[in-house]
This record gives C-alpha cells, structure tokens and sequence, in this order.
C-alpha cells in the first residue's frame, strides 16, 4: 500500500519517525472506530487509518512522548 494522500512528507514533519507515526495512526484509527469524534469536519478518506493519517497531517492529532498517548489538539 502506498500513501498518497496525505504525503509521507507531510507526515513526517509532524512525528519524529515512520514507526511513531504508524503506532500513532493505529491508536487513533481505532478511537475513531470506537466511536472518538474526528477532529476535521472533511475527510478524503473513508477509512480510518486514513482519516487518522488526515488528522495527524492536519497538527490535529500528535505523540506526547512522556506518555506515549494520543493528544487531540484543540
């Protein structure tokens, strides 16, 4: 699988490595699907890892390294 939306790029600028942004993009797909609210109104995607990969594009999602946890931004 290859991701094209939103760029690898991107999302690196926002995480510190490829391994952080895949555990962070598992973590909050599955919130979503739990039933998290999503923190942008649109999405490009329909599933949610891709929506999660949006969300982290967006600076809306990010990694607290001292807790290792999800942190929505408001």
């Amino acid at each position: 699988m290859r991701i094209t939306y939103p760029s690898i790029d991107k999302l690196l600028s926002r995480v510190d490595s490829r391994y952080s942004l895949s555990v962070l993009a598992a973590k909050r797909a599955h919130e979503l699907e739990a039933g998290d609210p999503p923190t942008l109104d649109h999405f490009k995607c329909d599933k949610a890892v891709g929506k999660a990969l949006e969300e982290i594009a967006a600076g809306k999602v990010t990694v607290d390294p001292a807790h290792a946890e999800v942190n929505l931004e408001d």
